[in-house]
């Protein structure tokens, strides 16, 4: 039974929609335009310990499309999943968190922002494939950069 206990556990208890939003500020003027619409995605990542041993973690795209300088379409779609992670060494805990748990979210996230995108009447966005292991590498490099060279962070 000792050995059930501190068994390593890494479970999606589930996978959700915790936020949407869609915006057409400009609506139905800029709707005539024929120019070509400027597209600019940036994707946040979250995570919460929400109980022990329990995770929440989040993606965010926001979506802002222009024409000119006026918006014809904002999208902010935030993808969640609820992680139990036990019986992990603390050292791979983090990697699990910013690659792992991520990488499962992401297609769920592509798939609803393209959706809406689809359902507000305009062309599908295809948000492209993300390299979560890179994004998280350069975050602990950053974050590496900021310490004052104790391991504590400078600017916490």
């Amino acid at each position: 039974m000792a050995d059930t206990d501190t068994s390593p556990v890494f479970q999606i208890q589930r996978v959700y929609l915790k936020d949407l939003s869609l915006e057409q500020p400009n609506s139905p003027q800029i709707l005539l335009e024929q120019a070509q619409p400027q597209v600019d995605i940036n994707l946040g990542l979250g995570a919460a310990p929400i109980a022990d041993g329990v995770y929440e973690v989040t993606v965010t795209a926001t979506v802002t499309t222009k024409v000119g300088e006026k918006t014809l379409f904002l999208v902010e779609a935030k993808q969640a999943g609820i992680f139990e992670i036990r019986n992990i060494p603390d050292e791979q805990l983090q990697p699990i968190i910013g690659i792992a748990c991520p990488g499962i979210v992401y297609p769920y996230l592509r798939a609803i922002v393209s959706d809406i995108c689809t359902r507000a009447g305009f062309p599908p966005v295809l948000l492209s494939e993300v390299n979560f292991q890179a994004m998280y590498e350069a975050q602990q490099a950053q974050a590496a950069g900021a310490t004052n060279g104790s391991g504590v962070i400078a600017n916490a």
